[in-house]
């Protein structure tokens, strides 16, 4: 085929698919944020009612529960990550733990050190420690790309 006609065909060529923007991103990872909140409530809620006992260890048992479905709602809704779950499953978690980790070391900063009342020191708990974790979802667990090596160790090389 000439050169011509090749210039007059149309480029049928696929084009990349692009992730989803930071801010439908955010507006998915708040979303299934506050669901997975009031999920917690119900669930705690019902399950003391079921059980008569209103303990720490019950609670943690719900949250535990919730940790699946919100993985995955993040993981398909939030992010639409590919990533295999054997990679993006335990970094999802060590995101979780860490926090836990932020949760409290935020909780006392704010009531202990700055002595703030108790819905100003929650709302900024909670604003600090998901926009830490959107952030540490989006650029490590969920993660196209390889995540950013801060230090390499090499061989030392003997003459």
């Amino acid at each position: 085929m000439s050169a011509a006609l090749f210039s007059m065909m149309p480029d049928t060529s696929p084009m990349p698919v692009e992730g989803p923007s930071v801010m439908g991103q955010l507006a998915a990872f708040v979303f299934i944020g506050a669901a997975g909140a009031a999920g917690f409530v119900a669930l705690s809620s019902l399950a003391s009612q079921v059980t008569g006992s209103e303990s720490s260890l019950l609670n943690a048992l719900c949250y535990a529960v919730l940790i699946g479905p919100v993985y995955l709602a993040h993981r398909r809704f939030s992010f639409q990550s590919d990533l295999p779950h054997s990679h993006a499953l335990p970094r999802y978690i060590g995101v979780q733990l860490m926090a836990l980790a932020l949760v409290t070391l935020f909780s006392y900063l704010v009531y202990s050190i700055l002595g703030m009342t108790s819905v100003v020191a929650a709302t900024l708990v909670i604003a600090l420690t998901s926009g830490l974790n959107f952030a540490v979802l989006r650029g490590w667990a969920f993660a196209h790309r390889a995540p950013v090596v801060l230090f390499q160790l090499r061989p030392i090389a003997h003459e």
